[in-house]
């Protein structure tokens, strides 16, 4: 790059009188003016590869419009809308992380930006980093990144395969059950939907080519229940059942949903799935928490035990178990186990409100006092009772 020395004379540049210049010898003078006149170039450069690169967006040539964002945030790197438009152009020519990291720049600049964070976590989602893709999906979300149409679907459906992935079965389901009753049913919905059912944490591409039928039908039959056509759901699970006799899971998926609309009937399918499986934790949790909502205390506690046994980390299962001490007068044995719920589920209502109970039988007003207080600060922020897992 060449650079040009202004002429002092013409631009009035009253170097002989200026005191602070003066002094300092030759080569620091031209290295003031050298650095004057590059940034000068550098702005006049950025303005042009910038207007291009715009240029190149408009008109579709991607590839062109990336080189050229790239250069242009190399010079500015405080462009918000350039970080913003490579991180989307790399993203949509598949090379995510790139993309990752431009969009990495662009939320430094710009933190609250949940489309960014949405992103961003479709690319981790793409580089298998699934706890981060999902963390940056959700806060996306809360920050309104499925506020429009045409991104919601992308985006809460990623958020279902990653619930799925990470063990987080019956969160999924809640969320491909909206998808169903939006009447957005296809393949790859139902076969997320029988992944998440069948507490299977793969994704859908990842699935067994020969056990691929099997996880949609489940899915389908599932579908059917949440759209609340219940006969035909009742039908598809009935074939699974025939020709699927001892697979793991389908007893537990089908009960957990009917349990909304007919607890006795999903009772029956838990003790279904504990035939076929008497280990399973969440059946047994699951069972017990029938039990609860019954009133069957002295019934839910051993099946309680049982799920604990088998897996000390199911919410559900300790919510049962401290839930049947507190109502059969032993509140002191129930403590601890509420405990460990609200350790991993700090919001979990249900167990906020079961302290109350218990700590009032103890005597321990301060204590019950804070977890009304709680409790009414859950409510007013819209939270529900978590009554399964």
């Amino acid at each position: 790059m060449t650079v040009s020395m202004p002429n002092t004379q013409r631009e009035g540049w009253p170097i002989s009188n200026d005191r602070k210049l003066r002094g300092l010898p030759a080569f620091a003078l031209f290295l003031c003016f050298s650095l004057a006149a590059t940034a000068q170039e550098t702005g006049a450069d950025f303005d042009g590869i910038a207007a291009n690169a715009e240029a190149a967006r408009k008109q579709g040539n991607i590839e062109a419009a990336t080189q050229l964002y790239a250069q242009a945030v190399a010079l500015k790197p405080q462009w918000q809308d350039g970080w913003w438009f490579l991180g989307v152009l790399q993203y949509q020519q598949n090379e995510f992380v790139p993309a990752h990291d431009a969009l990495s720049h662009y939320l430094e600049l710009k933190p609250e930006a949940g489309a960014a964070l949405a992103l961003r976590g479709l690319c981790e989602f793409e580089t298998e980093q699934y706890p981060e893709s999902l963390r940056d999906l959700q806060h996306g979300i809360e920050l309104g990144a499925a506020s429009q149409p045409r991104n919601a679907d992308i985006v809460l459906y990623h958020e279902a395969l990653l619930l799925t992935r990470l063990g987080r079965f019956e969160e999924a389901i809640g969320k491909y059950s909206a998808f169903v009753k939006q009447g957005k049913v296809n393949e790859d919905l139902t076969t997320g939907i029988g992944l998440a059912g069948l507490r299977m944490s793969l994704l859908p591409r990842d699935v067994d080519p020969q056990r691929a039928p099997f996880v949609a039908m489940t899915g389908g039959a599932a579908a059917m229940i949440m759209r609340s056509e219940m006969d035909s759901g009742r039908e598809g699970f009935e074939e699974i059942f025939k020709q699927f006799p001892n697979a793991p899971n389908v007893h537990y998926f089908y009960g957990y949903l009917l349990f909304p609309t007919d607890p006795a009937a999903a009772i029956g399918q838990f003790k279904q799935e504990l035939a076929v499986a008497p280990k399973s934790a969440i059946a047994n949790g699951m069972l017990g928490w029938a039990y609860v909502s019954q009133g069957a205390y002295a019934d839910a506690m051993p099946v309680a035990e049982k799920a604990i046994a088998e897996d000390p980390s199911l919410t559900v299962g300790q919510l049962v178990l401290g839930k049947a001490m507190v109502e059969t007068d032993n509140p002191s044995g129930g403590i601890p186990h509420l405990e460990k719920v609200l350790q991993s589920e700090p919001e979990n209502l249900e167990a906020h409100l079961t302290l109350v109970k218990a700590y009032s039988k103890l005597g321990r007003k301060d204590d019950a006092r804070h977890e009304r207080l709680t409790c009414l600060d859950l409510s007013r922020g819209g939270t529900q009772p978590r009554v399964t897992p």
